[in-house]
């Protein structure tokens, strides 16, 4: 049975989508990616990034025992983030057409990254 990374791999290598663009949206090297893609286990929060990027829903992928270490599979958290994330995100239709599409798709990447990171912060330290 394959692994996480092996999964992950085969997802991307399936959606068409160049590692090249992957890493550039990431801010991550090839090499890191590619070491990911051995690993038995990931980062629940690395695999959503990929998820989003690649438009692929990983909850489908992984086994019952997996899904229970990866928080993004949980009802609860799926409903809101994905709900919140998966609307504002925009397939990149061709990156060179217009410079106002590509600001705004900037705009809408940094704020879901801005929303995700408040997420976090609210799980580590509580609300005020």
């Amino acid at each position: 049975m394959p692994h996480q990374g092996e999964i992950l791999q085969e997802a991307i290598k399936n959606s068409g989508i160049s590692i090249t663009r992957i890493v550039e949206e990431l801010g991550i090297t090839r090499p890191t990616i590619y070491r990911k893609f051995k690993d038995d286990t990931l980062d629940a929060n690395f695999v959503k990034s990929i998820g989003q990027i690649i438009g692929h829903d990983f909850s489908h992928d992984f086994t019952i025992a997996e899904q229970s270490s990866l928080p993004f599979v949980t009802p609860i958290a799926r409903s809101s983030v994905t709900h919140n994330v998966t609307h504002r995100v925009t397939p990149a239709q061709n990156p060179d057409s217009d410079p106002s599409k590509q600001l705004l798709a900037l705009q809408t990447k940094y704020i879901a990254l801005l929303e995700a990171y408040n997420e976090l912060l609210l799980k580590v330290y509580g609300p005020k």
